[in-house]
């Protein structure tokens, strides 16, 4: 059977969606479709800014632009339909689209994960090794981060689309969520799929759960490095990290929760699944703008420039 094949010749899936209040639905509407076009333009803006700013040449900034851009384009392929199905009573997702999703979902997240990772390591280096930094944090190296990422993006979400066409349906097609998602397709197959559940959560969870320690660990020694910085260097180093935290547990947040458990769904997971899929790209440029004046400087000069 190829991949593509739909399984028992189940064509298509029926999905509950976020509410069956037809009120709720166009409230909902309205707010994801400015959620949407929000955060295309807002990681647009961002990839823009630093691409074009001589300024922004740091290391820093190069993973910043690739993770914006990752961020518009799970947006991109994620809140369309979500936002377009709140239109519809009977909102339905052919196999192969399902299996799209899941890839695009699992690839995206799995190069995001290397990409913070990445982050992490610039900023441990330009904090605890500064005299080393720019002969550490070469262009090569930035690079082949990047590389990286997306190789273990592809490799992560081969697997679990593997793991996805193994499972087969006898008859119930309706998924009691917005979106593809392996444990939803896991509650309907007919198949007694608990170990196959297990290796899933150990590989996802249990990758999210290693990496977050480990950021942690980091995060730890760099607060034990700041010691020896005067304020003004604390305060600069404090800021910096401040942002980078907060998108590393809006990230892994999520991914804990619905991984690195018991094979079961919960009534919350729709509500971290639309956090992850929705929100999250929506919130990083946020905080990356807010929080970082050179990105806003050179923001304001691109702007006027345009401008005039």
């Amino acid at each position: 059977m190829g991949l593509l094949t739909p399984p028992n010749n189940v064509t298509e899936f029926v999905l509950l969606g976020l509410t069956q209040n037809p009120h709720l639905q166009k409230i909902l509407f309205v707010v994801f479709l400015l959620i949407f076009l929000f955060t295309v333009l807002a990681n647009l803006l961002i990839v823009m800014t630093i691409s074009l700013s001589p300024t922004l040449s740091a290391p820093m900034y190069f993973f910043i632009t690739h993770l914006s851009f990752i961020d518009a384009t799970l947006t991109s392929i994620t809140t369309p339909k979500i936002t377009l199905d709140l239109l519809y009573q009977r909102r339905t997702i052919s196999w192969d689209s399902c299996l799209t999703q899941i890839f695009v979902e699992h690839f995206l997240g799995g190069s995001e994960i290397i990409v913070l990772t990445a982050m992490a390591y610039d900023r441990y280096v330009a904090i605890c090794k500064p005299l080393h930094y720019t002969t550490i944090m070469r262009q090569g190296l930035c690079q082949l981060l990047m590389v990286v990422a997306w190789i273990r993006g592809i490799l992560h979400a081969t697997v679990q689309i593997l793991f996805t066409v193994d499972l087969t349906f006898c008859g119930p097609n309706v998924i009691d969520h917005f979106m593809c998602d392996f444990f939803s397709l896991l509650e309907i197959s007919c198949r007694d799929a608990y170990w196959l559940g297990v290796v899933v959560a150990a590989n996802t969870g249990g990758m999210c759960l290693l990496i977050f320690f480990m950021l942690l660990i980091s995060y730890i020694v760099i607060l034990s490095s700041l010691k020896s910085h005067d304020s003004e260097g604390r305060r600069k180093a404090l800021s910096t990290r401040g942002s980078h935290v907060t998108v590393v547990v809006l990230f892994f947040g999520p991914c804990i929760f619905t991984y690195a458990r018991p094979v079961v769904t919960y009534p919350a997971d729709k509500f971290v699944a639309m956090f992850f899929a929705v929100l999250t790209p929506m919130l990083n440029p946020i905080i990356y703008t807010v929080r970082n004046t050179a990105v806003k400087n050179a923001m304001r000069s691109m702007l006027k420039r345009r401008v005039t």
